[in-house]
């Protein structure tokens, strides 16, 4: 299996052969050199102790990672695949079993220990992985898996808006585990039949057994460092009250948001000479929509976060997992939409995308072409997004931001069955 390398590894593995043939005065061979004498260069190239603050030493360590991810593709079939958690973007995975690496995170902990024969023991400590995941494989071959997988389990890169009751978030946040995996114990126990008995196994582990192995006694909140994720999902499943449906950043960012903004205009702008040849050429008159047409509501002035959410009013849900070096949910402004949402019809909205369809054709003297139906799933798509939307502006309370995998995007609704059993009142018997 191919492992091309990021743009952004590969532009950094060409900057440190070119620079360590400049300390050295010769070429050298970045696939073939030990590490004991890569790091002799290396040295050189530093000047001093690694630094990761240090912009040339984060492009040093940067090359190594390209030379790390380049060795691990032969040794064991690695392959890169996007991951925005990931420092350097991307992650290293392995077709034969679910492993996953940051190159960059390996070479750091070498370079900050002087000792980058450690990566040695990496590709040894991999190579050993995915030998017992072979040997463990019985009654024929394993279903090899691809950088689409791992994309799909391993990076946040959907988006969903969530309306919260910030009490009863602070509520969970403040009770020690145990008493909360008593709580989600007895709500899996109260959903019944309406889930799947293997997926109710699989939110045991992830939730209730999460939290017993955490410490007890001891506020949730106050051990998000050891379990981030685990913090930020509680969070989630005790405080939303109502949220948007999840899609890629991409879309909400250059579809859904800006079509807010947009709005459902009367008239739509002139059309030019190669504006006329996109359509005929099959471009999607949505796409022509949101290039040309103006918005009717102020967007941030800073463009803020996905051009919705103004920087200045993003920060941690709880002060305390401000504290931690990432964070997947965030709290968000929502004045910026509030008055695009006030102002927001999805049905209009929808009219004004076919509105546009016809005035293309009238500019063009002639029917465009037809843009197929992924054009019409995007559209019926973002409608029902702006619909969530308009729905999370109603309730008025505190919006989050959570970047999820596609994996955690699909579990939404399980979730919101062990939510609703959550609140469900609890028949007691006398």
């Amino acid at each position: 299996m191919s492992a091309p390398l990021p743009p952004q590894l590969d532009a950094a593995k060409a900057q440190l052969s070119q620079a360590l043939q400049a300390v050295e005065g010769r070429p050298i061979d970045l696939g073939a050199v030990g590490w004991a004498d890569l790091e002799k260069s290396v040295i050189k190239l530093l000047g001093g102790p690694f630094q990761l603050q240090k912009p040339e030493h984060q492009v040093v360590a940067l090359g190594l990672a390209a030379v790390l991810g380049d060795r691990l593709a032969k040794d064991s079939q690695g392959f890169w695949f996007p991951s925005r958690e990931s420092p350097e973007g991307a992650s290293l995975g392995f077709p034969d079993a679910l492993v996953m690496l940051s190159p960059f995170g390996a070479v750091v902990d070498a370079l900050l220990a002087a000792k980058l024969e450690r990566l040695e023991d990496v590709v040894k400590d991999v190579r050993t992985s995915l030998g017992r995941a072979r040997f463990s494989v019985q009654g024929g071959q394993a279903q090899r898996l691809t950088p689409f997988d791992y994309q799909r389990l391993f990076d946040p890169g959907f988006v969903q808006l969530v309306a919260v009751d910030a009490a009863k978030a602070e509520k969970a946040w403040s009770t020690p585990p145990e008493a909360l995996a008593r709580e989600l114990k007895d709500a899996l126990g109260r959903v019944g039949n309406r889930l799947p008995e293997q997926l109710k196994q699989q939110l045991d582990a992830q939730l209730v057994r999460a939290l017993q192995r955490l410490k007890p006694g001891v506020p949730l909140v106050d051990q998000a460092e050891q379990s981030p994720r685990l913090v930020e999902l509680i969070g989630h499943l005790f405080g939303a009250v109502t949220s948007t449906g999840a899609a890629p950043e991409e879309f909400w960012a250059d579809v859904v948001l800006p079509l807010a903004f947009i709005g459902a205009p009367a008239t739509f702008p002139a059309l030019e000479g190669d504006e006329l040849e996109a359509a005929k050429q099959g471009v999607p008159p949505i796409a022509l929509f949101l290039e040309l047409v103006p918005f009717q509501h102020q967007s941030p002035e800073d463009e803020g976060l996905l051009g919705a959410f103004p920087f200045a009013s993003v920060a941690p849900p709880h002060p305390k997992l401000g504290q931690l070096g990432s964070l997947r949910m965030v709290k968000v402004g929502f004045e910026a939409l509030d008055k695009p949402l006030a102002a927001l019809d999805p049905a209009k909205t929808k009219d004004a995308l076919a509105r546009f369809g016809e005035h293309l054709a009238k500019a063009a003297g002639a029917p465009v072409r037809s843009a197929g139906p992924e054009a019409d799933q995007m559209v019926d798509a973002a409608i029902v997004l702006l619909k969530d939307l308009k729905r999370l502006s109603a309730e008025k309370k505190p919006v989050w931001l959570r970047r999820l995998t596609e994996a955690e995007a699909g579990a939404e609704v399980a979730l919101a069955e062990v939510r609703q059993a959550l609140g469900a009142p609890r028949i007691i018997l006398a």
